[in-house]
């Protein structure tokens, strides 16, 4: 999952983003309206965080903007504005969830992960594949019933590769909803995390390589065996 936060507040931007790396979602932020809609315009977000009272175009303004899109992305207003309302307004100008502060890291993320579950309505929460199941809420995975103990990043790629049910998925997608905005394009990160999540996963390989073209989930890992060296 990758969120984009716009909060004014460096330090409760910079702490929000942190904290959410520790859950595996990755997250970019957005100081004021005009980077916001900038970013908006150049990544692929799954949820926008909004503080309403952003300098530039208004959080308000940039759910507006969001909704208007047409892309469905759900909106999570995350606001010191409290009264019923601000709740109401929030949900009129299309929000699907309102969060108000002080809150806790832990809701903030059960919250996004609740938000991301209704956005993907046409999958299971649970998700399976070829004798994997990914929990995305207990952050559980299992290959044939026995647990693979994954790293934060592992999980996080292996999320992306699940949800494209055997589609093959490139090295620079991984790279946008794995990672975040100050990930290196040129960087070998997805090749060194994909070859240790492979070995993780076990014999027969689970993620077969797609030579120049990306990465899948192989749903026939008895008769197909990715290459770690293949790009």
């Amino acid at each position: 999952m990758r969120v984009l936060i716009v909060e004014d507040e460096p330090y409760m931007a910079e702490a929000i983003r942190d904290g959410l790396r520790l859950e595996a979602i990755a997250a970019d932020i957005a100081g004021d309206g005009d980077t916001a809609l900038q970013l908006l315009n150049v990544n692929t977000y799954d949820i926008a965080v909004l503080d309403r009272d952003i300098p530039g175009p208004s959080g308000d303004e940039i759910a507006k903007h969001i909704v208007a899109s047409g892309s469905g992305m759900p909106v999570l207003m995350l606001t010191a504005a409290d009264r019923l309302d601000d709740k109401a307004s929030g949900f009129e100008l299309g929000a699907d969830d309102y969060l108000t502060k002080p809150f806790e890291l832990l809701e903030l993320v059960l919250r996004l992960r609740a938000l991301d579950r209704r956005r993907a309505h046409n999958r299971p929460p649970v998700r399976e594949i070829a004798g994997l199941r990914l929990d995305p809420f207990r952050r559980e995975v299992y290959r044939d019933d026995r647990y693979i103990a994954l790293t934060r990043k592992q999980f996080a790629v292996l999320e992306v590769l699940v949800a494209a049910e055997g589609g093959v998925v490139s090295a620079e997608e991984l790279l946008e909803r794995a990672w975040d905005e100050n990930a290196d394009p040129f960087t070998n990160a997805v090749r060194i995390t994909v070859s240790a999540l492979r070995k993780r996963l076990g014999e027969p390989w689970l993620i077969a390589t797609v030579p120049g073209v990306g990465y899948r989930i192989d749903t026939t890992p008895a008769t197909g065996r990715g290459s770690d060296d293949c790009a």
